[in-house]
């Protein structure tokens, strides 16, 4: 224990160096945790954003992209549709599952003497209260001139049920508010106006068949066999439709999200590998400073394994102070990092309202980068230790 104590007097002796090495370790550790904590707080939010969905099946036009894109790849946007005929034989391959057909266009919308675009979505009557609940009014009936208004839009214009607004050439009732969806994996109606199949397609007269077509699975196990039997129905000799569900979609965001991590995480390890190269100079200092007091130890009997866990002591001593500080500030700081990460990518909207952002894997991050702060100061100053405690008695002590 004397050498632990030798370590500690001389940690006190230079406060200034032995300060400016653990602040190093603090910062790394920081960063580390940090970024660890906040890439990991978006991939929650993510997982929140489409959990809700998970018995979904989206069938879209083909594109020479295939299954290969990730949600919302521009790649796949393409002006084809899916006809009539194919969404029939979807239905007879969804066996009793719900088939959804929808509609997508943008249109002008003009509220007093305020206006602009935003989109417009068609539904059947039927499949308007299965797919989307309100917050206010009354839902569409059939051949309705009404439209429902999503919430954000209804909250731009002021709109409630029962406001008029100007869809195209066409004055249109407000029949009901859609309660909010956030960015859901199959319809996302908060900034849209949805009108039934037959007046959409009144004022898209030269659209022809549908942007896409959900499905509903009553038994999520049964998703698999639902896209194959689509699958085989469909694309028997060439390749018509992409088919995915909620499962992969949620996949492909976790793979983007965790590659996101892995690079934050690395632009941590830099600094905290600065750090490490800040410890081993004070360690070189420290020991070329000592270089007689280590001859004097080494002449009275102390034994080469004591000279180099005197100085494994002193970055052992300064990585620990340097990674329990960093942890505190990374446990209070990357919450709040977390937080606002979150509030920027949901700016405007409430979606994932009330989304963890802090789960155990976050705890983790943060213990992961104490114990990676701790390994790597120890490894800085294994070369210095290992230095002094080859020197001979005699030539230290000359220095």
């Amino acid at each position: 224990m004397i050498f632990l104590t030798f370590a500690v007097r001389n940690l006190r002796r230079h406060k200034a160096r032995s300060f400016l090495a653990t602040l190093g370790i603090v910062i790394g550790v920081f960063a580390i945790a940090s970024l660890g904590v906040m890439g990991n707080s978006i991939n929650l939010l993510a997982a929140a954003l489409i959990a809700d969905v998970g018995d979904t099946i989206i069938i879209t036009p083909h594109t020479a992209l295939g299954g290969a894109g990730f949600v919302g790849d521009p790649r796949t946007v393409v002006a084809a549709t899916i006809p009539d005929a194919d969404v029939e034989r979807i239905e007879r391959a969804a066996g009793g599952n719900r088939v959804i057909p929808v509609l997508q266009g943008a249109g002008e919308i003009t509220v007093g003497s305020e206006g602009g675009y935003a989109q417009v979505i068609g539904l059947a009557t039927d499949d308007i209260p299965y797919l989307l609940d309100l917050e206010d009014g009354n839902h569409l009936r059939t051949g309705s001139r009404s439209a429902l208004v999503g919430t954000y839009l209804a909250r731009e214009y002021d709109l409630r049920a029962g406001s008029r607004i100007r869809l195209g050439d066409e004055q249109t009732i407000v029949s009901g508010i859609i309660a909010e969806r956030g960015f859901a994996f199959d319809i996302n109606p908060d900034y849209a106006v949805v009108i039934v199949e037959e007046r959409f397609r009144y004022f898209f007269p030269d659209r022809e068949g549908y942007d896409y077509v959900v499905i509903r699975v009553a038994d999520p196990a049964e998703i698999d066999g639902v896209k194959e039997d689509v699958d085989s129905l469909l694309n028997r000799r060439d390749d018509v439709v992409d088919i995915t569900d909620s499962r992969e979609a949620l996949r492909q965001m976790n793979e983007i999200y965790a590659a996101m991590t892995r690079f934050l995480l690395a632009i941590g390890a830099v600094s905290l590998v600065i750090a490490a190269v800040s410890i081993l100079n004070v360690m070189i200092i420290s020991v070329t400073e000592r270089t007689r007091e280590i001859g004097v130890m080494r002449s009275i009997g102390a034994l080469r394994r004591e000279i180099l866990l005197m100085f494994l002591y002193e970055a052992l001593i300064l990585g620990i102070a340097g990674s329990l500080i960093g942890g505190a500030f990374s446990f209070v700081g990357g919450y709040f990092i977390s937080v606002a990460a979150v509030q920027v990518l949901t700016a405007g909207t409430t979606f994932a309202e009330g989304a963890t952002v802090f789960d155990p894997l976050s705890i983790a991050y943060i213990l992961f980068a104490m114990v990676f702060g701790t390994v790597t100061s120890m490894a800085s100053g294994l070369y210095p230790a290992w230095q002094a405690s080859r020197m001979k008695p005699i030539e230290a002590i000359r220095g």
